[in-house]
């Protein structure tokens, strides 16, 4: 089984180019996403839940490890903070928020189709449209766990002032590759298959 380390190591492995790209950097930094956690934060733990969880699974035989990554980072990709009033654009959030994301990241990235799917599909049941691939599912119970968690955290009541194009703090532990991988786990590049 994959460690924490070796986890947030495969989420900015397969994931750095989002990971450092401006947008993440500067939009998603500086807005709240549940509670005091950043959309930045948020993303970050729903694509390391969602490793977590296909590890846990035993899935690696049947899940795009890169995919996954990419899609779960993006999920949340609508760059703008759905707190603020904005005369109702914003009102449904919950429910239009998946396609906005998934506006913005085909703008900024290169996508392949589960990463599309999971990514317009997250928000499910309120999507109507369930996943059509089982990254998608990983990435829409990592979601509702994630934001679950903090949305009924204690941290909610002590929100610091956000500064936004700090360092990469949230992944930092893991960020080098070489060192989280022990030999015995190593990403395929076929199917992001684990060994």
């Amino acid at each position: 089984m994959l460690t924490r380390n070796q986890i947030r190591s495969l989420v900015n492995e397969h994931g750095h180019d989002i990971i450092v790209h401006d947008h993440m950097q500067h939009i998603e930094r500086g807005c709240y996403q549940h509670g005091a956690v950043t959309t930045f934060a948020h993303s970050i733990r729903v694509a390391c839940l969602a490793v977590w969880m296909a590890d846990r699974l035993h899935l690696w035989d049947k899940v795009d490890l890169q995919s996954l990554v990419r899609a779960a980072l993006l999920h949340d990709y609508f760059l703008y903070d759905w707190h603020d009033w904005d005369d109702g654009a914003h009102r449904l959030h919950g429910f239009t928020h998946g396609q906005a994301a998934l506006r913005n990241a085909v703008r900024d990235f290169r996508l392949n189709a589960i990463e599309r799917d999971s990514i317009a599909c997250h928000m499910f049941p309120m999507t109507l449209k369930p996943p059509s691939y089982i990254e998608g599912y990983l990435v829409t119970m990592a979601d509702k766990i994630s934001a679950t968690r903090e949305t009924f955290s204690l941290e909610r009541f002590s929100k610091p002032q956000l500064e936004s194009g700090k360092p990469l703090a949230a992944i930092e532990s893991g960020a080098s590759a070489a060192s989280a991988h022990d030999g015995r786990h190593k990403p395929s590049r076929s199917r992001g298959v684990l060994a």
